[in-house]
């Protein structure tokens, strides 16, 4: 699965809106959307690392595919 399908997968599975997860993760949420809507290219190693922090999910779970 593509790594914008899971970072929406899991930040609804947490019942969390995009503006809850840029407070957990202090990446601005405009980043965020972009990169689950999938207009951004591949978001650096430093953010995916701080979004499966916040979602509390190893980092792993989002890069294994």
């Amino acid at each position: 699965m593509k790594l914008e399908i899971l970072i929406k997968e899991y930040r609804l599975k947490k019942d969390l809106s995009i503006r809850d997860l840029e407070k957990i993760s202090k990446i601005n949420r405009s980043v965020i959307s972009r990169i689950e809507n999938n207009k951004t290219y591949y978001p650096n190693i430093y953010t995916v690392c701080k979004l499966a922090t916040a979602l509390k999910i190893s980092l792993n779970d989002l890069v294994k595919y």
